[in-house]
């Protein structure tokens, strides 16, 4: 039998995973994919894919991880794989749920100081696009004038589209869905946030209340922000 993986959450550093923990929020890190496939030891594996994406280094790296698996890989998205939970997602045989989704889209981020900072963040994403093409072109076989279309008009597609487009092998169960409604993307806790919870985080085993209403209150803003549809590749 399969061993499953499942990629759900936040695509996030490896290093961040603690804040989540903490937080209880559900995430996916290049260290759990890779300590799953370390333990499935090159038998076959199933990657469950629910996500909105996260950082795009660390999808990066899952991917990478998983086309250099030595047992077979087959993809299974059962919610939605959005932006770098995208590039995951090519990197086996794959199946949509024929409720699911997909979307693709330039990467993001946020940049600060002068024209020459501006300028290099602005390469910095361009290559980052260049990079992320990589993964769709050897799936689909399209064109990268076509892709970076797609991804210019931050493109969500249907079980069908994806298919028919070459992102996803086939529908699961059936050549039959509904038409899936678009939601919006997720957002990935800031660095700066993080650091903030560092400072708070004096001794993890604290159970004063103060120290859990901020917690508490940590975790409510997190969740605010992405019912407001927050967006952060």
């Amino acid at each position: 039998m399969p061993k499953r993986i499942d990629v759900k959450g936040q695509i996030i550093d490896s290093g961040n995973g603690w804040v989540y923990d903490w937080l209880g929020i559900e995430y996916t890190s290049p260290r759990k994919v890779s300590k799953a496939l370390q333990e499935a030891n090159g038998e076959p594996v199933e990657v469950f894919i629910n996500s909105p994406g996260g950082s795009v280094h660390a999808g990066s790296e899952i991917y990478t991880e998983l086309r250099n698996y030595t047992g077979k890989v087959m993809i299974k998205i059962t919610g939605i794989a959005a932006s770098a939970a995208s590039v995951i997602a090519q990197a086996g045989e794959s199946e949509i749920s024929p409720t699911g989704m997909f979307m693709i889209h330039n990467v993001m981020t946020s940049a600060s100081g002068d024209y020459r900072n501006v300028g290099q963040t602005a390469d910095a994403l361009r290559a980052a696009n260049d990079s992320i093409i990589n993964a769709y072109v050897e799936k689909t076989g399209m064109g990268r004038e076509e892709l970076q279309a797609l991804m210019d008009k931050e493109t969500y597609m249907s079980p069908q589209q994806a298919v028919g487009y070459g992102f996803v092998d086939k529908i699961m169960f059936s050549d039959e869905s509904p038409q899936a409604v678009p939601m919006q993307n997720g957002i990935l806790i800031s660095p700066e946030a993080i650091e903030k919870l560092r400072g708070l985080i004096k001794n993890p085993d604290r159970n004063d209340s103060d120290f859990l209403m901020k917690k508490n209150k940590a975790a409510m803003n997190l969740k605010l922000l992405n019912l407001k549809g927050g967006k952060r590749t």
